[in-house]
């Protein structure tokens, strides 16, 4: 399995922007499908954006859950073994603690459970 490691989150104004980083360690990093969820209090883990191993120009090889459609990108760079999540145009309904998840599988990445978690990084959304 891979480890990781999330930071970047914080407290940001609604509009703002925030970029969570997620170092991973252990594994042959370019292997994992790579995810951030978020959870709110009161409120289920939920899948914000996932990417695959590997993207090219052709192959975008991203997705997205709705609320955050054109506001959210994720992006990987395999070179430092991390994974990003840019956070724009920031809502309070974004308020959440934000997990990076892996997995070989894409299925279990989005559907069945991701083997690797990362501790979270709490992102908060307020005036």
């Amino acid at each position: 399995q891979v480890q990781l490691a999330e930071s970047g989150g914080g407290l940001v104004q609604p509009g703002g922007s925030l970029r969570l980083s997620c170092v991973a360690s252990g594994s042959s990093f370019s292997a994992y499908h790579m995810g951030w969820y978020r959870q709110a209090p009161g409120k289920q883990r939920e899948l914000v954006a996932a990417i695959t191993t590997h993207t090219t120009p052709a192959v975008d090889g991203t997705n997205y859950a709705d609320s955050v459609k054109g506001r959210f990108t994720i992006s990987r760079d395999n070179g430092k073994n991390t994974a990003y999540l840019q956070m724009d145009s920031l809502k309070p309904e974004d308020t959440a603690v934000y997990y990076c998840a892996a997995d070989r599988s894409l299925l279990a990445l989005v559907s069945t459970g991701p083997s690797s978690w990362g501790q979270g990084t709490q992102v908060t959304v307020s005036s």
